[in-house]
């Protein structure tokens, strides 16, 4: 089969995965001629319309008709199996509820999605986070989710040097996605919950999943803003900045495969080619960022409650950088919210 003929078969198929079995299947190895694989990622980008807010997000995981596996850990409050309800009914999820079996069994918004869930009992949350990372480690999960437990308990068990999921050299960091209503697409930013004041090599794997995750969504060449409250790099005042030219170096060079790094700027000038203009300033991302990498935990938390309290943002986050993406909302967030997050934990997983 020709190149040409590959790509016919190629845009006859919804999912990438799929089609690139099938070349590795042709080829009778894993790996596959760059000559092949490069033209037809770039297909699949290009047929894959680059989506801007959550309702195209669901109706592109409707399209796929995949569902990814949730190992969902202690699901005893309210709103966590309402969410798992809502991603059951559009399609892309199959559960597995670990502990709070009777609750789960009990629910009259998951009875009619029975054939696509399951329980695993447990003694307590502890027990139930242990048995959760243990599916995951075992290949029988594709995201964690997290229910009623303290995020630091969840932690510890997905951070277990012995037993946990988070592979050696990588770093565990938040990715926030916003639809917010002023803006013209969606918005991607971290870390907002995990790391306090990252360095230099943490915030380098922030702008890999960032690019990673973005390109997930149909964006070729994603457009991350370094941020900062300047656009000037200050080493005596905050010299985290100095980090900013050698990331810019290093996305130049193809670190993150295919996108734009820039910074430092204001979340506004990173934003908006208006407020940049105004400044007179000039920068590649053209105040039109995909993704916002925050200096700190601090600016990144005030970020994601200020758009949501006064600026009506829809958000969804989860964690990146383990063996999979693990969905750990708030328990002040919505039902909707962890919906979401779901669904770009689908997104997410590999």
């Amino acid at each position: 089969m020709n190149n040409a003929q590959l790509c016919k078969r190629f845009v006859q198929k919804v999912s990438k995965n799929v089609i690139i079995d099938e070349i590795v299947m042709l080829y009778g190895k894993k790996v596959v001629p760059l000559a092949v694989l490069k033209p037809l990622t770039t297909l699949y980008q290009l047929m894959m319309n680059t989506i801007t807010n959550f309702d195209e997000l669901l109706a592109h995981l409707k399209q796929e008709s995949v569902r990814k596996r949730v190992a969902v850990v202690w699901p005893a409050d309210e709103k966590t199996p309402a969410a798992c309800a809502m991603a059951l009914e559009a399609g892309f999820i199959e559960a597995v509820f670990v502990g709070c079996g009777d609750k789960i069994q009990a629910n009259e918004a998951l009875k009619p999605h029975a054939d696509h869930w399951t329980c695993i009992e447990a003694a307590d949350a502890d027990d139930a986070a242990a048995r959760a990372v243990a599916l995951v480690r075992e290949g029988k999960a594709d995201i964690l989710m997290k229910g009623l437990i303290n995020t630091d308990n969840l932690l510890r068990a997905v951070l277990n040097k012995e037993t946990g999921i988070l592979p050696k050299g990588n770093v565990l960091t938040h990715m926030a996605v916003a639809s917010i209503p002023t803006y013209h697409k969606l918005l991607f930013f971290t870390d907002a919950a995990v790391i306090p004041y990252p360095n230099q090599a943490q915030r380098i794997e922030m702008v890999r999943y960032a690019a990673n995750l973005v390109r997930n969504f149909g964006t070729q060449e994603p457009r991350i803003a370094l941020v900062h409250c300047t656009e000037k790099v200050n080493g005596k005042h905050f010299p985290f900045t100095e980090d900013y030219p050698i990331i810019i170096q290093k996305a130049q060079e193809g670190e993150f495969g295919s996108c734009i790094v820039d910074g430092p700027l204001d979340a506004k000038c990173a934003c908006s080619l208006h407020a940049m203009e105004a400044k007179g300033l000039t920068s590649p991302l053209n105040g039109d960022s995909d993704a916002l990498i925050m200096p700190d935990i601090e600016a990144g938390n005030v970020f994601y409650k200020a758009i949501t309290l006064f600026a009506g943002a829809s958000t969804a986050g989860l964690l990146v950088g383990a063996k999979c993406p693990a969905v750990v909302p708030s328990r002040a967030d919505s039902s909707q919210s962890k919906f979401y997050s779901l669904a770009v934990a689908a997104m997410a997983a590999e």
